[in-house]
């Protein structure tokens, strides 16, 4: 398989994986079962990706990861905005 196309998959894939959560906090407006650590952890590891990508020129990096903590970002807003609607 064509590295490129490998590298592209790979990024789609992990840039979409938090929107299923996204949708349903957003639908629900319940964040009782997210870890808000875990998804600032997760938005830290990805902003690293996207400088790393900035540092090597990579696009596809740069890219897909942003994606991804601009959709974590929103899922760690949403877990403080919904938090203590009961």
């Amino acid at each position: 398989m064509d590295e490129n196309i490998l590298g592209t998959v790979a990024g789609i894939l992990t840039s979409i994986a938090a929107m299923p959560q996204l949708i349903k906090v957003l639908k629900s407006k319940n964040v009782d079962d997210l870890s808000w650590h875990m998804i600032a952890i997760l938005v830290t590891g990805l902003s690293l990706w996207v400088w790393y990508g900035m540092i090597k020129n990579e696009l596809p990096i740069i890219i897909s990861n942003g994606f991804a903590v601009a959709v974590n970002l929103s899922l760690l807003i949403c877990y403080f905005k919904f938090r203590n609607n009961k």
